[in-house]
């Protein structure tokens, strides 16, 4: 695709065609269509390819010179293979073309991005331009750590990034968007007609102004060209490796890719490392050359800086899902993350305030489960949540008593840091219903969170573990090393599981903690599990433990429980058939079920 060429690069052009390399501004003023001092201005954006000297004789006229010949810039080519699928990303109104690809040659899939380029002295006007755009919005350090405020000064930066171009740009915009004039007809031999053809004429894209205040935005508000890699919903995992390497990206259908998108060097990872940790209110230099923090849109990034990763500066950026899981996201025959029977369960014990941990693998989904459960709370509760980096989201009718609240990193001076504990300490003194932590990491985190398990709040959270009995072994053992009597606060445990191999995800055990008469060991009651070789999920035992809990604290019978669970699977098959998956529509669909239980009933058989 040939690059987009606007009246800064027509300048360079029109010195390249002069054998000496020069043209008085008067010349080129005349040729490109702008005046002379707009011609002025981008030769100081070109300064390290033109000049613009002012002879001491009054009669001469100002010249342009030519002082270096703009190389030809590097064009990755395009891969030869067979496409797996291709589609479009936008982002700030840039759009990208994706091709997934296969060859013979590569172990992997290759990620072909194919992106807007611009002229290289429409580039130099850009990057000028970017300086300007960043006096007009100034940042203070209270703009850079409130979050809320970052992102209402995007529209402003939007706003003043448009201006900028359609004043700078004014003549290549006029241009680009009147209609395509077209030839008259021309009697041919014979009184036949000649078709009418378009002008054969290099025009600019008709939303040129949207692209290049795109482009401009990404430069100064966000991370360049990876802003479309974040915009792209497929992609999970970005890594930019080192300045030698094309970043790497984990996607949904196709695992890990090699994309064709290089950084330039190393400063230019360190930069955009530095602008990442500036917005998060942290930093990464030589004496602290690591650093986990989050972009604006809550991804998770993390950095390392040369010698500590031996091959260069990386940036791995983690996203998390723009559009929420739901259980009945989990539920769809394409996704088969979880059965009906399974997710019933699952509804049974959120409604009536039981005890869940959710473990895995890294990717195995574990955050993304969570999340799906907190859509079943009742909205008559109090909730707060916990978390290292904001990634949960729950329904607009669970909202108006919900405290979301997020760890603070300590500033460069040492202080002002807040941690996990600290939260989950003052969270008990708030009066919560149910207490969701986002992961837990450390002892002490653990001691509090099966405190408030034992204070009687229903907790919930996410911890690393390959299975129910490793997530055991792993609590009482080092380095958690919690007592026994502690575990058993636990009324559930679901295991998320990723198949490497086909990428699938998958619930691999749901399983419930039973009292032990060995005061050294609890056991185990597994309830499903996933298998592998028929991808089908089995029941493996009736519940002991939930049964009698409930039938204690509810009075309901087994034969109530079972059928409580019989409505709640029909109620979700009705609504996978009906389409009823985003987050906001099923949170609609259970709140009215507590609303109106038999009312809502009575429209799901009809």
């Amino acid at each position: 695709m040939a690059p987009i060429k606007t009246s800064p690069d027509y300048v360079l052009e029109v010195l390249l065609q002069q054998e000496n390399g020069k043209a008085t501004l008067s010349d080129l003023s005349a040729a490109i269509g702008v005046d002379v001092p707009t011609i002025e201005k981008w030769a100081g954006f070109l300064k390290e390819y033109v000049t613009v000297e002012y002879p001491t004789n009054v009669i001469s006229k100002p010249f342009a010179r030519l002082i270096r010949v703009p190389e030809e810039p590097f064009h990755v080519q395009r891969a030869q293979g067979q496409v797996l699928s291709s589609y479009k990303i936008t982002s700030d109104n840039v759009t990208a073309n994706v091709e997934i690809i296969k060859t013979a040659k590569e172990l992997v899939p290759l990620y072909q991005i194919y992106m807007p380029e611009v002229g290289l002295a429409t580039r130099a006007v850009l990057q000028g331009l970017a300086n300007e755009l960043i006096k007009r919005v100034p940042l203070t350090i209270e703009d850079i750590s409130d979050q809320r405020r970052m992102a209402a000064l995007k529209d402003v930066f939007k706003a003043e990034a448009r201006s900028l171009v359609q004043k700078e740009f004014a003549a290549d915009l006029a241009f680009a968007e009147e209609p395509v004039k077209k030839h008259k007809a021309k009697k041919g031999k014979k009184g036949k007609h000649k078709e009418p053809k378009e002008e054969e004429i290099e025009r600019p894209p008709a939303n040129l102004g949207d692209i290049l205040a795109g482009i401009l935005l990404h430069n100064c508000y966000g991370l360049g060209n990876i802003e479309l890699l974040i915009s792209d919903n497929y992609l999970e995992e970005i890594c930019v490796n080192s300045s030698h390497m094309p970043l790497g990206a984990y996607h949904i259908k196709h695992g890990w890719v090699r994309t064709n998108v290089f950084l330039p060097s190393e400063k230019d990872i360190y930069n955009l490392a530095s602008q990442i940790a500036r917005k998060a209110g942290t930093n990464i230099t030589n004496l602290e050359p690591l650093m986990d923090a989050h972009l604006m849109s809550g991804d998770r990034a993390n950095a390392t800086m040369f010698p500590v990763s031996s091959f260069g500066n990386t940036i791995t950026i983690r996203k998390f899902a723009r559009i929420p899981w739901t259980l009945i996201s989990f539920m769809k025959k394409d996704t088969g993350t979880i059965s009906s029977d399974m997710a019933a369960l699952l509804w049974l014990c959120m409604q009536y305030e039981l005890n869940i941990l959710v473990t895995g693998g890294t990717a195995s989904g574990k955050t993304s489960m969570l999340n799906a459960l907190c859509s079943l709370i009742p909205s008559n509760q109090r909730i707060v949540s916990i978390e290292g980096t904001r990634e949960l989201s729950l329904p607009g009718y669970l909202s108006w008593n919900w405290i979301a609240m997020a760890t603070r990193n300590k500033n460069p001076e040492g202080k002002g840091e807040v941690t996990m504990l600290d939260l989950i300490v003052n969270s008990l003194r708030m009066r919560p219903d149910r207490v969701i932590m986002g992961e837990v990491r450390r002892r002490e985190e653990a001691e509090v969170l099966f405190e408030a398990m034992h204070t009687g709040h229903s907790v919930y959270s996410t911890i690393h573990a390959d299975t129910s009995r490793h997530l055991v072994r792993r609590l009482s053992k080092p380095p958690f090393e919690l007592p026994v009597e502690d575990l058993e606060a636990i009324d559930l445990v679901i295991v998320q599981f990723r198949d490497r191999r086909s990428g699938r995800r998958r619930t691999l055990e749901v399983a419930e903690i039973m009292p032990s008469e060995d005061k050294d060991e609890v056991n185990l009651n597994y309830l499903y599990r996933w298998d592998a070789r028929s991808d089908s999920f089995e029941k493996i035992n009736e519940s002991k433990r939930l049964f009698e809990k409930l039938n204690l604290y509810t009075g309901m019978s087994d034969d109530e429980i079972k059928k409580d669970l019989k409505e709640k699977k029909a109620i979700l098959e009705w609504m996978r058939d009906k389409g009823v998956e985003d987050i906001e529509s099923v949170g609609e669909t259970i709140g009215e079920y507590y609303r109106d239980r038999e009312a809502f009933m009575k429209r799901v058989k009809k």
